[in-house]
């Protein structure tokens, strides 16, 4: 086509004639070709689209690990549609070789404007691989904590308690300390209880591990440790440490805080609170002014 352009230019005039057999020639040549290319590209990919959903759910049906399932499956997805965009370039009469050539070097240029995100990309496989959480794990990274929705390759997406989506890059997450408190499958719940200093530390005890032992989701094994922790400015410290299943914890946090302050008010033990005494000094208050001593 660009050959019959360049003819015509250099005659007299243009050759119409020659110009429409160019694109009459590259319609019926190359034309069709890109058309058949679109067409064939589109339905692979929507076939590509429902296989890899078909074998995320025969995964999941399977048990397979949330996190393998969901990022195996969509890097596939990725990986399948580079290749058939390779070949339809291929098809249509485009030289790969050049446009590796090209992708190459843009590839470059893009490697050097955005390291951050290459970092994110590693971190995001170093996650994958090393699987230090999964999804559903509740996790604390970055001053950041919440219920892991999603890993990409690039971001980690965790719900906070209050509905509030975080997104955290890999990199960051990758290099930097987290809590999985999802791990294991009992976690240790604390609670903290202070009395007066005139109260019958024994009966306290008593009244606490009674409260451990009527509550069903406390764990028998390990036994609940219950001793004076610390002697504060107005009160005694009670550390009361129990075990219990992961998903239970801030139910029996909760219920431990209530149970045990309706049994102190049953039996009297009082919870005190922070008071200041405040003593003035005769001798420290200023002279009165000698109007006040004329009155």
């Amino acid at each position: 086509m660009q050959t019959a352009l360049l003819t015509a230019e250099a005659g007299a005039g243009i050759d119409w004639g020659a110009v429409l057999d160019a694109i009459v020639n590259w319609m019926t040549t190359t034309g069709i070709r890109l058309v058949i290319a679109i067409v064939l590209l589109i339905i692979a990919f929507k076939i590509t689209n429902v296989i890899t959903k078909r074998l995320y759910k025969k995964l999941q049906k399977r048990h397979v690990d949330e996190t393998l399932a969901r990022v195996g499956t969509q890097g596939l997805r990725i990986l399948v549609k580079v290749v058939i965009l390779a070949c339809l370039v291929g098809y249509v009469g485009i030289e790969t070789a050049s446009v590796s050539a090209v992708i190459a070097s843009v590839g470059v240029g893009i490697s050097l404007a955005v390291q951050g995100t290459l970092s994110n990309f590693a971190g995001g496989v170093i996650i994958i691989v090393m699987r230090p959480f999964k999804i559903g794990d509740y996790i604390k990274s970055n001053g950041e904590e919440g219920t892991v929705e999603d890993i990409r390759l690039f971001y980690t997406d965790i719900v906070t308690p209050d509905n509030k989506l975080v997104m955290i890059p890999n990199g960051t997450l990758a290099n930097n300390v987290i809590v999985n408190n999802s791990a294991k499958e009992t976690r240790r719940c604390d609670v903290v209880m202070g009395v007066a200093y005139d109260t019958d530390v024994a009966l306290a005890r008593a009244l606490i591990a009674e409260v451990c032992a009527k509550n069903e989701l406390v764990l028998s094994d390990p036994a609940p440790f219950i001793e004076v922790g610390a002697y504060g400015s107005s009160a005694i410290n009670l550390y009361v440490r129990v075990w219990c299943k992961n998903g239970d914890y801030w139910t029996v946090y909760y219920a431990l805080l209530r149970d045990i302050k309706a049994a102190f008010d049953a039996n009297g033990i009082v919870i005190p609170f922070d008071q200041l005494d405040v003593n003035i000094r005769p001798d420290a208050l200023p002279a009165p002014a000698a109007e006040e001593r004329e009155g």
